[in-house]
């Protein structure tokens, strides 16, 4: 009998998966990713599975899906968590798979278009109808008025994206390494009431608790949370100075080896490039690498001046290193700020 599509398996249920992974029958493919990205799949992976399954009808195809802060899934992977492939939002929740674990080949962002990263975002705040607070850009954060709500840089890419973003904006106002930059850092982190592990915890915290004044998530999930609670609740703000946040993709070599599933794992991720699969990313407000599907949706998403992490801060190795490893910037300018 065939499992029921688009299962979602939490992340801790290591053994289990080990063993269904394994299971005989027909064919089954883990997705591991990001905490708000369960719509998004709900949506592609039965579109994969009509392909696949019309062109393999003896190999009959069930997708599974591991959510939570995208840093949490790497670890499970890591401590055995048997995903085929992963959908993060995070360069380097990809790269510890090769470099802690040796669980996919180092060049494994030459294997895709675009640095294998099908689709991507930026920062967006979400506000109260009417914008009580006033909210316009970055520098509106930094005011005592206003609580803030975003997920813990430690653990979610999500909230990595939100610090650098910030950061980037300041340091290219004041110029880089100033003085009054950390200033400006150390305010905005103190401002935050509360941090969550993932970007759905921090969404519940702003919607459901009724925390803060400004959500600050991806584009996306910002839109799609107004969407889904009502446009006359919610206003979307998009900074127009802003980084780039891009959603990696990549196949887990040594998983896909253990469950024979590596033909199935590349035919997926390739099929996240397909026009169909990028219309429904566009469809969730995602940006995405179609310039056709981009042209057809241009009105969902305002123009910004988008910066890389590379260009402004170095190697993601360097960031993580200099901001969000124990002892780094993150944690002395949350000392400093108490």
């Amino acid at each position: 009998m065939k499992l029921s599509v688009n299962a979602v398996l939490p992340a801790g249920l290591l053994l289990l998966s080990a063993v269904w992974s394994g299971a005989a029958g027909a064919a089954q493919l883990l997705n591991s990713s990001y905490d708000i990205a369960r719509e998004l799949f709900t949506e592609i992976n039965p579109l994969f599975e009509k392909q696949w399954n019309a062109e393999h009808p003896d190999d009959p195809l069930t997708i599974r899906q591991s959510h939570g802060g995208s840093s949490k899934q790497a670890l499970a992977i890591l401590q055995g968590l048997r995903a085929d492939v992963v959908t993060y939002n995070q360069v380097t929740d990809v790269q510890v798979l090769h470099d802690k674990g040796n669980l996919l080949a180092a060049d494994w962002q030459a294997r895709l278009p675009n640095n294998s990263s099908p689709y991507y975002s930026t920062m967006a705040f979400l506000v109260r109808k009417g914008n009580p607070k006033q909210i316009k850009d970055w520098d509106s954060l930094l005011r005592d008025d206003v609580k803030i709500v975003f997920p813990n840089p430690k653990t979610s890419g999500n909230g990595r994206y939100t610090y650098l973003a910030a950061e980037g904006f300041w340091q290219q106002k004041n110029g880089k390494n100033s003085a009054k930059t950390q200033e400006q850092m150390k305010k905005f982190l103190s401002n935050v009431a509360v941090f969550d592990t993932g970007g759905r915890g921090a969404t519940t915290s702003f919607i459901d608790r009724g925390l803060g004044d400004v959500l600050i998530s991806f584009e996306s999930e910002v839109n799609n949370i107004r969407n889904e609670y009502g446009a006359d609740d919610y206003d979307v703000i998009v900074p127009a100075s802003n980084i780039l946040a891009e959603f990696p993709v990549a196949r887990v070599d040594k998983n896909t080896e253990k469950n024979g599933t590596q033909a199935v794992a590349d035919a997926y991720l390739t099929f996240l490039y397909s026009p169909a699969a990028q219309a429904k990313m566009a469809q969730f407000n995602y940006r995405v690498t179609d310039p056709d599907v981009m042209a057809a949706n241009k009105g969902h998403f305002p123009p910004v001046t988008l910066f890389k992490v590379e260009d402004q801060f170095g190697s993601w190795s360097e960031v993580m290193t200099s901001r969000f490893n124990s002892g780094g910037e993150f944690d002395t300018l949350m000392a400093q700020g108490r």
